[in-house]
């Protein structure tokens, strides 16, 4: 690895701690330590929240980016997010959320995995599916995903339509310190996984035929990514809700600045992404006083005009007809 990306690898590492420590100094009264021990342990929840679905969300961003060779893919891009997120606002709506704390990140997996089956299956037509077949599965099933999400909120009651608004908008505040507990391990499970899968990420990335050619079993590598994409990311999305640009703007800049090496870009995307979701939600719970903004707004905000910059570049350079 070239000196600079030793030195920005080095420097996530280091950075990462210090980030999320200013974190927990953030909140609607100001930057500063708080008296009370209740608000801090409100605010520690808050930031390893952040720090796991933002973990996720990056690692998630950095299989799919990998798969697809695509650098603008994204949890999103193949309806899992979607998908969970009509799974999670089912479990609120009919009432299942109060019964397990693990209902709502359950419910979310289900049909997170669901939603991947379905566009694998669109996709493949009994073969093994291509990048252009995948995409377009998924963007056709996570509009309809959202069609249903967007039906089953216009007959919500009153008193579960607050809920789901605010859910669906991104929001940390964890209901239970054991949903984080089973969330966050669930979620760190599913890294340690991706991780493990460096060596046959790093070969997709030049093609399934090279990858093939190298001792890798291509399809066998898609379907472990999509599925640990897929774990991730609707465990993110049962805690905290829809929370966008996160598995996008995140890998994209590590790839720069650590390098495509996945074993050093997971865990530097891992890293990164978690500091980069509770600087987001830290920004949210504090710029407006007492009236807290979704952290999903505060990453939409971002995400957006990152993504018009990186699409205008790419369409400079010819990547983008």
């Amino acid at each position: 690895m070239a000196p600079n990306r030793k030195l920005a690898f080095r420097l996530v590492l280091l950075l990462t701690p210090v980030v999320l420590a200013g974190c927990l100094l953030m909140g609607p009264a100001g930057v500063g330590l708080s008296g009370s021990a209740s608000i801090m342990q409100l605010r520690l929840i808050r930031v390893l929240a952040g720090f796991v679905v933002g973990a996720g969300l990056a690692c998630a961003g950095v299989v799919l980016q990998a798969l697809l060779r695509n650098p603008l893919a994204e949890p999103y891009v193949l309806g899992v997010s979607s998908g969970a997120g009509l799974g999670a606002a089912v479990v609120i709506l009919t009432g299942l959320a109060t019964v397990s704390v693990i209902a709502l990140p359950l419910g979310a997996f289900v049909f997170g995995l669901a939603t991947l089956a379905l566009v694998y299956r669109l996709a493949s037509g009994g073969g093994t599916p291509s990048i252009y077949s995948l995409l377009l599965s998924g963007v056709i099933v996570s509009a309809v995903c959202s069609s249903i999400l967007m039906f089953l909120v216009s007959i919500a009651p009153v008193e579960g339509l607050h809920s789901v608004l605010w859910w669906m908008l991104g929001n940390l505040q964890v209901p239970s310190r054991k949903l984080l507990a089973v969330s966050g391990a669930t979620i760190l499970a599913g890294c340690l996984g991706i991780w493990l899968l460096a060596r046959e990420l790093n070969a997709l990335t030049f093609g399934r035929e090279v990858a093939h050619h190298v001792g890798v079993h291509t399809r066998a590598a898609l379907a472990t990514g999509l599925v640990l994409a897929s774990l991730v990311t609707a465990t993110a999305v049962g805690l905290a809700g829809l929370i966008g640009f996160v598995g996008l703007v995140v890998p994209h800049t590590l790839r720069t600045l650590v390098g495509p090496d996945h074993r050093r870009l997971v865990p530097a995307a891992a890293l990164a992404g978690g500091a980069v979701l509770a600087v987001c939600d830290a920004i949210g719970r504090t710029v407006l006083g007492a009236h807290q903004i979704p952290v999903g707004v505060v990453t939409a905000l971002v995400g957006g005009p990152f993504f018009l910059v990186v699409l205008r570049n790419r369409r400079r350079s010819g990547w983008v007809e």
